[in-house]
């Protein structure tokens, strides 16, 4: 398929999780230690499902992409809410590590729902934060 200026592309869904880390993992990663990808607990499951559900970061001869982006998010509690950091009507600041990568539109549905469970199931966060865009990826010509 033709893209923008003649480039080839194909249709993808963006799947980006941002995912809480100890402020330590943060610290080692922004260190440039990439064994600190698999010491944090909650972004230990998040890549791991990544790398098994095969809905998600498939290039074709790649299996299991990510990209890993550091850094803070900030939000502030209303008193509904039941925070796993922070307290109602108080500025938080979290450690996170955003992880986006792709989903193939020609997944089977139910793999896709699979994978989208298992992320949901695992996100610790009350209101997770997992976004879904559809884009497009420019190919090789």
């Amino acid at each position: 398929m033709s893209g923008v200026l003649g480039w080839p592309s194909r249709a993808v869904t963006r799947l980006r999780i941002y995912v809480p880390v100890g402020e330590s993992s943060l610290q080692a990663l922004l260190a440039g230690d990439r064994k600190a990808l698999q010491q944090d607990p909650v972004l230990a499951e998040m890549h791991r499902i990544i790398r098994e559900q095969p809905a998600l970061g498939d290039f074709g001869i790649y299996d299991g992409v990510a990209e890993i982006g550091l850094g803070w998010e900030t939000f502030a509690p209303t008193d509904a809410a039941q925070p796993t950091l922070g307290a109602a009507g108080e500025t938080s600041v979290s450690p996170t590590v955003t992880l986006t990568t792709w989903i193939d539109p020609a997944a089977p549905a139910d793999v896709v729902e699979d994978a989208l469970a298992a992320l949901m199931a695992a996100h610790p966060w009350e209101v997770p934060v997992i976004e879904l865009t559809e884009t497009r990826m420019l190919l090789r010509r």
